[in-house]
C-alpha cells in the first residue's frame, strides 16, 4: 500500500526531534538559516531610544491559548484575571471568509494611558527596557487605569483589592529567559523584539496596528502584529456587534450625582433671598433647608467614593498624581468642595451663638460654589480624558452640569428636566443601532446596550423623569427626590453602557 503525504509527515514527526529537525535544516542550508531560526528574545539590551516590545506573527497563531494558560500559571492569577487573551477577527466576502486569531496582552505603550491617569503614581515605565510596570504596593484600587487604557489591559483583583497587569515577565527577561507566553507558544507566534520608540510613533501616526482596535495614536502601543497576508481594514472582532454590559461602579454613581446635586442646591440657596420661589414668608427656612440638604448630599457622596477603592486606607496618597491625573485633581478639588459646603451650612446655625463677621456667610457660599464648579469640571474631565467616544465632550459635560442645573433652578425643573430627557433620548434611540451593519460606531454599540440588556433600566429612567415633571405641580420636594433617583439611574447607565473599543477577545 502506498503511503500518503500525511503518512509521511506523521512518520517524520515521530522520528525527528526539534533538535534533529534543526540539524537537518542546517545540513541542507549551511549557515544561511535566517529564514529558519530566530531568537525568541533579543540577545542584547535595548539602547537609547529603544525598548522591548511584543511581536506577534499572526500567520503562526493557532488560537490554542497556551500563552494564556502559561501566563496565568506562572503569575499565579485569580480565576477572574487574565493578562493575555486570545480573540478572533472575522471578515471577507461570501465564499471567501476570513477568520484570524489574535493573541494580545499589555502593549507597553510609549505614552501609557494607565500611567498618565493613575492618581497615586502606581505605574512606572522602565527607562532602560520600556516595560510598563505596575507597583502593587502603591495601588489604591481605584480602577481608573482600566478606564484610561483603551485596550482594557489592567485587571482588578477582588481578592487583593488592587489592579495588576502584564509586566512582560521582566524578571525572566533580565535573567535571559523568555516570558511565559513566549516560551509556551508551540508555534513561536510570540516573541520579544527591540523596537525604536520613533518607529512606534510613526506607526501610530499612520494608524498601523490592528483592525477594529482603538486608535494607536492615543497611547502609541509598541506591539507589532506581522503577517505575510496584509489584514483588511474591514475585519471586525468577533464580539464587535455584541457589546457587553460594563461595570456599574455604584459608589461613583452616588458620588457624582450627590456632589453635582449638592452644588445645585447650594446655588439655589443663594437665590432664595431673591424671592424667585414665591415663598417669602418661609424664605429663611427654605434657604437653610437647601443648605443643609446640599451639605448632606456632598458629604454622603464623598464618603461613598471611598467605598469604590480596593485599598481605602491608602486614599490619602491620591494627591501624588495631581500634575497629570484628572482623577487626582478631582479628589483634591471635591475634598475642598466638601469642606466649603459644610462650612456654608454650618455658619447660619452658628450665627446665633457666635459673633461671626457679616461677610462669613457670603464668603462661604462663594467658596463652596466656586470649588463645586471646579469639582464638577474635574469630574467631567476624568471621563473625557479616557478617550472613550461615548464619554467624550458634550456627552459627559452636559450630563454632569445638567444634573447641577436641575437642582440649581427648581422653579423651572419641568422645563430643564424635559430638555435633559429629550437629549438623552436622542443618544439612546440612534438610527438603526439594531440593524446588521458591517460596522457599528461606539455610540451605536452604546445605544444597542441601552435598548437591549439595559432596556428595563433605560425605561425606568425616562418614566421616573416624566413622573417627576408631573409631581412638580403637586409637591416640589417630591419632584426633587424623584429627580435625584432618576439621575442616579442615568449615571448608572452612563457607566454600564460606557463601552471601550478594546481588543478582539477582550
Amino acid at each position: 500500500m502506498t503511503s500518503t503525504l500525511l503518512d509521511d509527515l506523521l512518520a517524520e514527526q515521530n522520528c525527528l526531534t526539534p533538535v534533529s529537525r534543526f540539524a537537518r535544516e542546517h545540513d541542507r542550508k549551511g549557515n544561511n538559516l535566517a529564514g529558519t531560526y530566530r531568537d525568541l528574545i533579543p540577545l542584547s539590551a535595548p539602547g537609547p531610544g529603544e525598548q522591548y516590545a511584543f511581536e506577534v506573527n499572526l500567520d503562526q497563531c493557532s488560537g490554542c491559548k497556551a500563552c494564556v494558560a502559561a501566563c496565568h500559571s506562572l503569575n499565579g492569577l485569580d480565576d477572574s484575571e487574565s493578562w493575555r487573551t486570545v480573540g478572533r477577527l472575522h471578515g471577507g466576502s461570501h465564499g471567501n471568509s476570513i477568520v484570524q486569531t489574535v493573541t494580545t496582552a499589555c502593549h507597553h505603550c510609549a505614552d501609557p494611558g494607565c500611567a498618565n491617569g493613575c492618581p497615586v503614581l502606581a505605574y512606572e515605565k522602565d527607562p532602560a527596557t520600556g516595560i510598563v510596570r505596575h507597583l502593587d504596593d502603591q495601588c489604591i484600587g481605584c480602577q481608573y487605569c482600566i478606564m484610561k487604557c483603551p485596550y482594557e489591559v489592567p485587571q482588578y483583583s477582588d481578592r487583593l483589592g488592587i489592579v495588576r497587569k502584564c509586566d512582560m515577565c521582566h524578571g525572566r527577561l533580565s535573567a535571559g529567559e523568555a516570558p511565559a507566553c513566549v516560551q509556551a507558544c508551540p508555534t513561536s507566534a510570540i516573541s520579544i523584539r527591540i523596537l525604536p520608540t520613533s518607529t512606534a510613533q510613526i506607526r501610530a501616526k499612520e494608524g498601523i496596528f490592528l483592525p477594529d482596535s482603538p486608535d494607536p495614536r492615543i497611547t502609541i502601543p509598541t506591539t507589532q502584529y506581522v503577517s505575510n497576508k496584509p489584514l483588511s481594514a474591514d475585519l471586525r472582532a468577533a464580539n464587535h456587534a455584541a457589546p457587553t454590559v460594563q461595570p456599574g461602579h455604584g459608589p461613583l454613581v452616588f458620588m457624582l450625582v450627590f456632589t453635582q446635586a449638592g452644588l445645585g442646591l447650594l446655588t439655589a440657596s443663594m437665590l432664595v433671598p431673591l424671592d424667585i420661589y414665591g415663598f417669602p414668608a418661609h424664605g429663611g427656612s427654605l434657604q437653610l433647608g437647601f443648605l443643609l440638604t446640599a451639605a448632606l448630599l456632598v458629604l454622603v457622596g464623598l464618603i461613598a467614593s471611598v467605598l469604590h477603592l480596593g485599598q481605602p486606607l491608602k486614599a490619602w496618597r491620591a494627591f501624588l498624581g495631581w500634575r497629570k491625573s484628572w482623577l487626582s485633581r478631582e479628589i483634591l478639588v471635591l475634598g475642598a468642595f466638601g469642606a466649603a459646603a459644610i462650612a456654608a451650612a454650618a455658619i447660619p446655625l452658628l450665627t446665633p451663638w457666635f459673633d461671626l463677621p457679616p461677610w462669613a456667610a457670603p464668603a462661604s457660599w462663594l467658596a463652596a460654589i466656586l470649588t463645586g464648579i471646579a469639582g464638577v469640571f474635574c469630574s467631567a474631565m476624568v471621563y473625557h480624558d479616557t478617550q472613550r467616544v461615548v464619554w467624550r465632550g458634550q456627552r459627559t459635560f452636559i450630563r454632569f452640569f445638567g444634573t447641577t442645573a436641575l437642582f440649581a433652578l427648581p422653579q423651572v425643573l419641568p422645563i430643564s428636566l424635559f430638555l435633559k430627557l429629550l437629549w438623552e433620548a436622542r443618544l439612546t434611540f440612534l438610527p438603526n443601532p439594531d440593524s446588521p451593519l458591517p460596522q457599528l460606531t461606539d455610540p451605536q454599540r452604546c445605544a444597542r446596550l441601552l435598548r437591549g440588556p439595559l432596556h428595563r433600566w433605560t425605561m425606568a429612567r425616562f418614566l421616573i423623569g416624566l413622573t417627576a415633571i408631573a409631581v412638580y405641580f403637586i409637591s416640589l420636594p417630591a419632584a426633587l427626590l424623584l429627580t435625584l433617583v432618576g439621575e442616579l439611574i442615568e449615571r448608572s447607565l452612563y457607566f454600564k453602557s460606557g463601552i471601550s473599543a478594546g481588543m478582539p477577545g477582550s
